[in-house]
């Protein structure tokens, strides 16, 4: 979604800084693209990346990873660093780019959530309680930047075809044992996960969906992309927990 983004702003006419760990493979993608080097969980790495570009006038929070595994067997390492990467790392891009916007009196900042910021799923329990998070923090953000001029609004993509299942997400090796008392679980519901994901819509869609909100100052504090999303928010908004939880359960063959 973030190269697909890119690139479609790129051709808009836009200035895109994209920032990766691994610059080196944007490189030469489009006049209009330059890469940085950026480490999320790093606040020098990004303080260094961005100290020489005076304006920012939209901030994309794109960069996350989904961690596949039990609460029970999910080791403190993989918690911590889920967080570090999809949570702390929004913070930090947002605290070193709000100054400048706020200096402008004007800017935008776009936090890429996920439809699971709003649906719990098994199995994605510390992807999901991230995306919860950058909701909440989208929230907040709001209230706070409002008085600089500076709008803050979430996305939440569902399934999209992109590299995530191939390269995105990250297994707890014990979930994934044939001998965890969660084999059942996994059995069924992973496989349909990662389907879904690599048949799941053009990342193209978010592409202009993010267009729209730098260009529209009306657009919504958060808008939804792709099937699964529209499927589901929806749906979660009007039923009860306990009637929603029986149509996911349904849904994905949890019995």
């Amino acid at each position: 979604m973030g190269l697909a983004t890119a690139r479609y702003l790129a051709g808009k006419g836009y200035l895109v800084y994209a920032a990766s760990r691994t610059p080196k493979k944007l490189e030469g993608l489009h006049e209009n693209i330059i890469p940085l080097l950026i480490d999320m969980t790093d606040p020098v790495s990004i303080q260094k990346a961005l100290i020489e570009i005076e304006q920012i006038d939209v901030l994309i929070n794109n960069a996350g990873y989904g961690l596949v595994s039990t609460v029970e067997e999910v080791t403190e390492e993989q918690m911590k660093a889920q967080f570090d990467v999809n949570v702390f790392g929004v913070m930090r891009m947002c605290k070193a780019v709000i100054p400048k916007m706020r200096v402008q009196g004007s800017g935008v900042i776009i936090n890429i959530s996920s439809f699971l910021g709003k649906i719990g799923l098994p199995l994605l329990t510390f992807y999901n309680a991230s995306k919860y998070a950058v909701e909440g923090i989208t929230d907040s953000l709001r209230y706070e930047l409002r008085a600089f001029g500076i709008r803050v609004h979430s996305v939440m993509p569902g399934f999209f075809d992109t590299n995530f299942a191939r390269e995105n997400l990250v297994t707890n090796s014990e979930t994934f044992s044939k001998d965890s008392v969660y084999a059942p679980l996994v059995s069924t519901l992973a496989p349909t996960i990662v389907q879904q994901i690599n048949s799941g819509n053009d990342a193209t869609e978010v592409a202009k969906l993010i267009h729209g909100i730098i260009i529209d100052p009306k657009s919504p504090a958060r808008q939804t992309a792709g099937d699964k999303a529209r499927k589901f928010i929806p749906m979660r908004r009007e039923l009860s927990d306990e009637d929603f939880e029986r149509r996911l359960r349904a849904y994905y063959g949890l019995g």
